[in-house]
């Protein structure tokens, strides 16, 4: 038996998952899936740093979290004011995790967007997470020396890799803007790009590309919206916004140790139809 497979021999499933003693950061931490996100790297025993702009929202999530008894703190700044994040990051000894979540866009329609639509989404998808790496990358090197490794999740999505099927939105404001998808796709490519770059360095870099996972509001408030949504899958429902901790702690913890530039895709067979 090799020492690599005597190493996992000895591992039991659950510690490979365990966080304990690392530090992260999640951007736009108390929207949707960053709230579970979040949740999933606290449970696992991390520290986690939760980022958005809106510091009074950020604030009251925060007390909820230390409620429950987790170790966080929040860092209330515009991941895409590359001033202030290259400030933050600074002042970071150690961060063993970078989930770049956050994304700015006005829903518009095909006749109404503008090129300043495409430059604030493209600007608070890509150029942000590439500024929040490059800021974070003595933090990230300092971890990977004292724990091995450092993984950072970019935050993509399905339309950066399929395009919407317009049949299944038939109200106003439904379909995926055309600025959101060629941005996660970038994303994507951006993601690679980092792998290879920061590999010899032991940070890796992948991307979680979730699929359909609306609201509960917006299930509620459109249900045959959701049935439709639900009926474009293999497994024929939605996603629950838990059920992406799964996968971000696989690509956060030693679980995934030889896994990089690698696009994780939680959509319910959606895109392999």
């Amino acid at each position: 038996m090799g020492r690599h497979e005597a190493a996992l021999s000895d591992s039991a499933p659950q510690p490979l998952f365990r966080l304990d003693g690392r530090v992260a950061f999640v951007s736009a931490a108390p929207g949707h899936l960053g709230r579970a996100m979040t949740r999933a790297l606290c449970g696992a025993g991390a520290h986690v740093i939760v980022n958005a702009r809106d510091d009074e929202k950020l604030a009251d999530f925060e007390a909820r979290l230390l409620g429950e008894g987790h170790s966080v703190e929040r860092a209330a700044f515009d991941v895409a004011d590359s001033e202030k994040v290259r400030a933050f990051f600074a002042s970071l000894p150690r961060l063993d995790i970078l989930v770049n979540n956050a994304i700015a866009m006005t829903p518009k329609p095909f006749a109404a967007l503008e090129p300043a639509d495409f430059a604030q989404t493209y600007t608070s998808c890509v150029t942000a997470s590439f500024e929040a790496v490059r800021a974070a990358l003595p933090a990230l090197r300092a971890a990977a020396s004292a724990g091995g490794e450092a993984s950072v999740v970019n935050i993509a999505s399905m339309y950066g890799l399929v395009s919407p099927d317009a049949r299944l939105y038939d109200q106003p404001g439904q379909q995926s803007p055309f600025h959101y998808g060629p941005a996660k796709a970038a994303l994507l490519q951006l993601t690679r790009h980092l792998a290879a770059e920061l590999g010899r360095k032991n940070i890796r870099v992948n991307a979680l590309v979730p699929g359909p996972f609306p609201r509960p509001e917006v299930q509620a408030a459109a249900p045959e919206f959701a049935a439709r949504l639900a009926g474009r899958t293999m497994l024929g429902r939605v996603g629950d916004a838990h059920e992406i901790a799964g996968p971000l702690l696989f690509l956060a913890s030693k679980a995934s140790a030889f896994m990089t530039g690698q696009s994780l895709v939680i959509d319910g067979g959606w895109t392999q139809w």
